[in-house]
């Protein structure tokens, strides 16, 4: 797969959220996505700081880029955390709201 930035987004959406059921792409957790040297930079937050589940999802995301051979074995890929601006349902896309039952 050629490594794109479309493409990472295209891989980021197969990563599905264990609680919501939803991919992490629909519910606004992307701040941006960057490639530079063949390293993908991710900025990205989380829908609150205490989340359990940070590994759990860095794991995820690792091996959903693993198909970029250019950053193969998780190296290249740079996850930045970040809660500012904090996560809102207003990021969600409008089927993911209404997946959720949220107007």
């Amino acid at each position: 797969m050629e490594l794109n930035v479309d493409n990472i987004y295209k891989q980021l959406s197969t990563v599905i959220d264990p609680e919501t059921g939803l991919d992490l792409v629909s519910m606004g957790l992307f701040y941006k996505v960057e490639i530079k040297d063949n390293q993908i930079y991710i900025k990205m937050t989380l829908t609150s700081p205490g989340c359990p589940l940070i590994e759990v999802l860095d794991d995820m995301i690792r091996s959903s880029l693993e198909v970029f051979e250019e950053v193969s074995s998780g190296k290249g890929i740079n996850i930045d955390l970040t809660f500012d601006p904090p996560w809102t349902p207003d990021m969600m896309s409008e089927e993911a709201k209404a997946e959720l039952g949220i107007d």
